[in-house]
């Protein structure tokens, strides 16, 4: 009997032992930040620590190796930091410069791989000029503001007690402001930027780490569990979809296909291409937060009023250009967050405004000029265009008209055989036509007249004679 119990009570200790392991067990989720900063990297800060908190991590790891980016992105990851309930730490890989080192002053502990830095958070344009001092003030303070909410460190003297800011906000300021002058570490002209030894000494960096592992050993967080967040496939795919290049060559494709639908009876593939084109454009900006309900419904609103003056309304007039102005508006306004309008002000919202629509404007000029060549030149020269383009000669011996013959059938009233939107086929004194709406659209079986004959096209307009079967 005195065994058994004796059994019992080595399997309670034993138990007991194994749960207070389990329990001391640190969990750190770690991801990375190995890239420019942007609202791709937003998302991912965002979705890393739903993670972290969906497994009750007691610790988010930064591993950083980036040269900066966007301060609205910045900003938005610091603020996330700042407010996080579970500590974070960052490994500067190798560099935490501009964005990197708002960032990383955010984290409650910094470590550095020996030849890393951190600094030179000056805003600077896509150019690397240095953006006007409204930029810099606005940084400054954000750089500051991120020191201060570090706090201080108490110290006690003997009877003296002493408070001293433990990461100084003066010195992060100064890596923004190069007129700033620091005692004892930097001139007036010079951006702070610290090594890893500066960092540690000036208490910008808690210790240097060669790697991960040996950061989880200084810090004593043994026995541990790193979870690595990794972005799923349609994340990453989010990334390449906001990338400038590539909202160019969508925005190519949307103007592209508009214009071979206008340009083919029916509706068919390039107005899909198009619409495509429009969602994978849309969509991420929206997921991400920049692109608002009303910037998209300004440019379905504008596809709209192009589409009511090409079918409804003679001409092009009003509403056409409305339409079109609506739309690369909403283009535009999609690409820029009202962050910039919020906090920078009207200026710094203009100037990402007036790129951004540069952007479009040049994306939709090349688009046409691209449609234009390829309708008229490159699809019949291309292996499917030789395919199913008419190479049978028409001689006039056999029944065929000529050009001259077409010249004459300027005046000649018709029969629309197909609807022309806007280009189709007429019957005229009893032949097939090719021909073209010279304003909206016709339907089939409408009387149409010859207005004018162009560039080996004719051109009609609807008429009201539809009993003339002299010429139909």
């Amino acid at each position: 009997m005195k065994k058994l119990l004796f059994v019992f009570i080595l399997l309670g200790i034993l138990f007991s032992e194994s749960n207070a392991q389990q329990q001391d067990t640190t969990i750190i989720l770690k991801f990375d930040m190995k890239e420019n900063v942007a609202p791709a990297l937003w998302r991912k800060t965002q979705k890393a620590f739903e993670k972290a908190n969906e497994i009750e991590a007691d610790l988010v790891l930064i591993h950083m190796n980036t040269y900066g980016g966007m301060v609205v992105s910045a900003d938005s990851i610091r603020t996330k930091i700042l407010n996080s309930d579970i500590p974070v730490y960052v490994f500067i890989d190798n560099n935490a410069a501009s964005a990197g080192a708002l960032i990383s002053v955010a984290c409650d502990k910094i470590f550095m791989r020996p030849g890393a830095n951190i600094g030179a958070a000056t805003v600077v344009n896509q150019t690397g000029e240095q953006m006007p001092d409204k930029y810099q003030s606005y940084m400054r303070s954000t750089m500051r503001a991120t020191a201060e909410a570090q706090g201080k460190d108490t110290i006690i003297n003997s009877t003296d007690t002493t408070y001293k800011w433990k990461r100084n906000p003066a010195i992060a300021e100064a890596m923004v402001d190069a007129d700033l002058y620091v005692k004892g570490i930097s001139d007036t002209g010079k951006v702070i930027t610290f090594t890893t030894n500066e960092a540690i000494k000036y208490g910008f960096c808690e210790g240097i780490v060669d790697n991960i592992k040996e950061l989880i050993e200084k810090e004593a967080l043994n026995p541990s569990v790193i979870i690595e967040y990794n972005p799923p496939p349609l994340e990453k795919a989010m990334g390449l979809l906001v990338n400038p290049v590539f909202q160019s060559l969508l925005i190519m494709v949307i103007f592209g296909g508009l214009y071979f639908e206008l340009q083919t009876p029916g509706i068919g593939f390039p107005l899909g291409a198009a619409v495509l084109a429009a969602i994978l454009y849309f969509a991420p900006l929206y997921l991400e937060g920049i692109a608002e309900n009303w910037e998209i419904a300004l440019f379905i609103t504008g596809l709209l009023l192009i589409g009511v003056e090409i079918f409804a309304i003679p001409g092009f007039g009003v509403a056409g250009i409305s339409g079109i102005t609506l739309a690369v508006v909403g283009l535009s306004l999609a690409m820029v967050d009202t962050f910039h309008f919020e906090a920078e002000g009207i200026d710094a919202f203009a100037g990402l405004l007036f790129r951004s629509l540069l952007l479009v404007l040049g994306s939709l000029f090349v688009s046409l000029i691209g449609s234009i060549l390829l309708s008229q030149r490159m699809f019949a020269s291309s292996f499917i265009g030789r395919k199913i383009t008419l190479k049978t000669s028409q001689p006039t011996n056999e029944g065929y008209s000529s050009v001259e013959n077409l010249h004459n059938l300027v005046g000649k009233i018709g029969i629309a055989e197909t609807i022309l939107r806007p280009s189709g086929t007429v019957i005229i004194e009893g032949e097939p036509h090719d021909a073209k709406a010279q304003f909206g659209y016709i339907e089939k079986g409408t009387s149409v007249k010859v207005t004018k004959y162009e560039t080996s096209q004719i051109y009609v307009i609807k008429t009201e004679n539809t009993n003339n079967t002299d010429n139909t």
